[in-house]
């Protein structure tokens, strides 16, 4: 466990430092926060392999590495709402995203639920969702924020 989560504060520091360094670079916001959240949804993917991983250590570390990919997306996705929407709207933005992302795990629990008691405790459909869900999200957020631009919102 420990282990887990020295990934996920790699994870997390390189997400956000990835980003930023490509605007340092010289790359528009929209296409740093975007590639650095491609980069990490990329890390996630190996984790469909969690299940035939030959040792526990094998398995704990795709599983960090998912987790560190995971929390390198949030950390960029988090700094969404300030990048587009005037200051007095990012909290609502954030609440909202909040409320799906809760939402969204309701729905993956019960779908979790579903598979493990309909295929006996396997995991396996599980880690392969999980290993592609990042790059689902990075497609809606792009088809949502095409490009990042200032929101323009009634006063």
């Amino acid at each position: 466990l420990v282990a887990i989560y020295l990934l996920v504060d790699v994870g997390s520091v390189a997400g956000g430092w990835g980003s930023s360094r490509l605007i340092r670079r010289g790359f528009s916001l929209s296409a740093s926060r975007k590639l650095a959240m491609l980069a990490c949804a990329i890390v996630v993917m190996p984790v469909a392999f969690s299940m035939s991983a030959s040792t526990v250590w094998g398995a704990v570390a795709l599983i960090g590495l998912a987790c560190a990919g995971h929390q390198g997306f949030s950390a960029n996705l988090f700094a969404l709402p300030s990048d587009v929407f005037p200051r007095w709207a990012v909290g609502s933005v954030v609440g909202l995203g909040g409320l799906s992302g809760a939402l969204g795990g309701m729905a993956m629990s019960k779908y979790a639920s579903w598979v493990l008691e309909t295929l006996h405790h396997d995991y396996t459909p599980i880690f392969i969702f999980a290993s592609v869900a990042y790059l689902l999200a990075l497609l809606v957020v792009h088809l949502i924020v095409p490009r990042y631009a200032p929101a323009r919102l009634p006063e």
